[in-house]
This record gives structure tokens, C-alpha cells and sequence, in this order.
């Protein structure tokens, strides 16, 4: 009896390590996997919805720096005499333009060179992300050169 004991332990150790295969007509060919994961599509959503937040916060801002832009280049092709008058068309165009509320005409700096008039300006643009968190935008600009 213990020989029969021994002989089906063999042979269960035996079946053990032998990997069993399926049947011949049910084998598909291996190819390698292609795709992307669950956790590789929400990473990547994740980021990608990220930065379109951050685009869509941020673009008022751009387009309010480019009004700006517009307004001083505009201001100093009509060549005002005096920067009273400057400021004063400044103002005017702020009026008229409603995107422009981050400077007054008191943060203009007005020169002349070469006969022209110069208009420049720079501020700071805080975006809030999330909770404490911000965006610091430095914006700087200067009237454009009108070549006639």
C-alpha cells in the first residue's frame, strides 16, 4: 500500500511541474499587447486637463496686455504734445475698452526719443489656481515704432 502512496505522490509532483497547455485547436498566436493602461488614460487626462485649465484662466490676461498694447501703440502715433494729454487719451481708451483694468494712465511712462513719442508700461498679473495657489504673470510693453 505505501508503494501506491508513493507512486501517486511522484506523480502528482511530476503534474505539478509540468505546465499544462491547452488544446491544440484552442491556441491563438501570441502578439504583444498594445494600448494604453486605466491609470495611463487618467494621467494623461489629468494633464491634459491641466494645462487646458491653466490656458483657459490665463487667456484673459493675454488678451487684456495685447488691448493695452493697442491702446499705447495708438496713443503714440497721434504724437499727443504733452503727457497730460497722453494720459488723457490713455484714459479714454480705457473707458471705451472695457478688458483694461489692471493699469491706470498714472502707470505709464511716457518719454520721447528721437522726436517720438514713447509709451511704456509693465505689471504683475496674480491667476489663482487652486486655493493658495497662483500663476505670477510679469507683463512689460512699449508703444511700437510706427515707420511711415
Amino acid at each position: 500500500m505505501e508503494n501506491n502512496v508513493e507512486a501517486r505522490a511522484r506523480t502528482m509532483k511530476r503534474a505539478m511541474k509540468q505546465p499544462s497547455s491547452p488544446p491544440t485547436g484552442l491556441r491563438s498566436p501570441r502578439r504583444p499587447q498594445r494600448g494604453i493602461t486605466l491609470f495611463g488614460l487618467m494621467f494623461w487626462a489629468i494633464v491634459i486637463g491641466f494645462f487646458g485649465y491653466l490656458l483657459v484662466v490665463t487667456l484673459p490676461t493675454v488678451n487684456e496686455y495685447m488691448t493695452i498694447q493697442r491702446a499705447v501703440t495708438k496713443i503714440a502715433a497721434s504724437s499727443p504734445a504733452t503727457v497730460a494729454e497722453a494720459r488723457q487719451a490713455f484714459d479714454r481708451q480705457r473707458d471705451i475698452e472695457y478688458s483694461i483694468s489692471s493699469i491706470t494712465s498714472k502707470d505709464l511712462a511716457i518719454t520721447k526719443e528721437n522726436d517720438r513719442v514713447v509709451i511704456s508700461f509693465a505689471y504683475d498679473k496674480e491667476v489663482p489656481i487652486a486655493g493658495p495657489v497662483f500663476l505670477l504673470i510679469k507683463y512689460q510693453g512699449r508703444s511700437q515704432v510706427q515707420t511711415r
